[in-house]
């Protein structure tokens, strides 16, 4: 098993994935929020890199079933449904509805990593789910969002427990020497020193934005570890849970 972790996405080279499943991950907060909107019935995500996409979008699925959505600077944007809190997205609101979402720097990494041959969204929340997807994959790449294209402290932590999932697996090839890049392994160490916490995530630059704009309570959602038993995928250009 090979497990290459890339810290934040300029540092990704597309052709680097070719052969590979990529795990997406954006802590704080949009993979926890494409989450907790398949875990509440959403029928689907459609990820956009602009406004004036989402709009457009929205406008053509018809707005009597769909949801417009996205951020800026952690804020929702005006005129939009929702913002980008997990909070916000609950079954009452999300469940059978089309979800169109304006999360730029998100969109461009998901798409960059269509590149490979599965693409994967986690977070902390659903942990379990993508580990026990990833047990018998021969090539991992990990791509963590991070915070303004630098290094984010949630990201790398989520990366690391998942890596450690995969590596304790039951079906794990225990037997063969996984094949680790040096941020796969800066990352596993930081993940069996650090639990993910409501109060770890509030010390890294994105935890602090959160808090910034009053949404602290966002924070424990997020690091609420296997909250969902879901296992969600992206493919063309929709988000949807797996087996449904």
């Amino acid at each position: 098993m090979r497990i290459d972790t890339y810290f934040t996405v300029p540092e990704v080279d597309g052709t680097e994935l070719s052969g590979s499943t990529v795990v997406v991950i954006d802590v704080l907060r949009a993979t926890t929020t494409i989450v907790e909107a398949l875990a509440n019935g959403a029928r689907e995500i459609f990820p956009t890199e602009s406004t004036e996409d989402a709009v457009k979008l929205v406008s053509s699925l018809g707005r009597e079933d769909s949801l417009l959505c996205g951020e800026r600077k952690a804020e929702k944007v005006e005129g939009f449904d929702l913002g980008n809190s997990p909070h916000e997205f609950t079954s009452d609101v999300v469940a059978g509805k089309k979800v169109v979402m304006n999360i730029a720097h998100v969109t461009r990494a998901l798409r960059l990593a269509q590149e490979g041959d599965r693409v994967l969204p986690c977070a902390l929340t659903n942990l379990g789910s993508v580990a026990a997807e990833l047990l018998m994959a021969e090539h991992i790449s990990i791509i963590c969002i991070g915070h303004e294209d630098t290094f984010s402290l949630d990201d790398a932590l989520c990366a690391g427990h998942l890596i450690e999932r995969v590596l304790a697996g039951p079906e794990s090839k225990k037997d063969e020497d996984p094949e680790l890049n040096d941020a796969a392994r800066a990352v596993r160490a930081f993940a069996q020193a650090r639990k993910p916490t409501k109060r770890f995530l509030s010390l890294s630059a994105a935890g602090r934005a959160v808090i910034g704009v009053g949404l602290e309570d966002d924070l424990a959602l997020c690091a609420d570890v296997d909250r969902h038993d879901v296992l969600v995928e992206m493919v063309d250009q929709s988000i949807t849970r797996v087996g449904e």
